[in-house]
């Protein structure tokens, strides 16, 4: 106690300077000047361009990849078996984008052959490289895109009937990439839906021959749900199946 007490009444050397002197606050500035060569420009809009693609990444990997039909199918599995938030959304999340990188390595692949690695090298220029870049990617849509949901965009857009792929513009194939996407991953989740919907009816029907019209249904028919899921191994045999219908 004593010792706090010197400490205040006795001032410390050049602590009263210290504290007089003002912080320095920075500042930041952002401003357009005048370029001194033309290469300075076409700097900066490539590092516009890299921060609109990192922005727009998870938009484009869920346009162009086959991480939506996943992540459609995985959430349709949570609800039919009725386990609310299991498994967690970080676990879905997680196993569909690993999902998507396996089933979507070959694509890369062939990007990085094709279109990354001349480009790295020079022997390719950026439009070249986006070129060559976009046809496997292309080719991937295509596979998983049906005749009917392109026409219907190119119908929409008032373009001219495609005689072949290449004079499909990309702007018609997207789309109609992820409508086809989304039927198809509807398709998966109503058959992953009719054998718990059964066990659902026979247990509501099992609760009310018994009486038991205010115990809820959902209580009793879980564990027989998660029984089923586990017997029939229904992980091996979803992923199995959803990474075999990209083959």
């Amino acid at each position: 106690m004593t010792a706090m007490l010197i400490c205040l009444v006795i001032p410390i050397p050049g602590s009263d300077s210290a504290l007089a002197k003002p912080i320095p606050i920075p500042s930041i500035t952002i401003g357009v000047g005048e370029a001194k060569t033309p290469g300075e420009v076409s700097i900066l809009f490539k590092i516009l361009f890299l921060l609109t693609i990192l922005s727009l990444a998870p938009a484009i990997l869920v346009m162009l990849t086959s991480f939506t039909r996943i992540i459609v199918v995985f959430s349709l599995l949570r609800h039919a078996l009725g386990t609310q938030q299991m498994p967690p959304n970080q676990i879905m999340i997680g196993l569909s984008l690993f999902l998507t990188f396996f089933i979507m390595t070959p694509v890369w692949q062939q990007i990085n052959s094709q279109a990354l690695k001349p480009y790295l090298d020079k022997s390719l220029s950026e439009e070249e490289a986006l070129l060559k870049a976009s046809i496997p990617i292309r080719e991937f849509m295509f596979k998983q895109t049906r005749e009917k949901d392109l026409a219907l965009f190119v119908e929409i857009s008032h373009s001219k009937v495609p005689q072949d792929r290449d004079q499909v513009a990309t702007s018609i194939l997207i789309p109609a990439f992820v409508i086809s996407e989304l039927k198809t991953s509807f398709q998966i989740g109503f058959l992953i839906y009719v054998p718990f919907l059964v066990i659902d009816m026979v247990v509501a029907c099992v609760l009310l021959s018994m009486g038991m019209m205010m115990l809820p249904p959902v209580m009793i028919s879980l564990p027989f749900k998660l029984l089923l899921f586990v017997l029939v191994d229904g992980w091996y045999l979803i992923v199995g199946s959803m990474v075999k219908s990209f083959a």
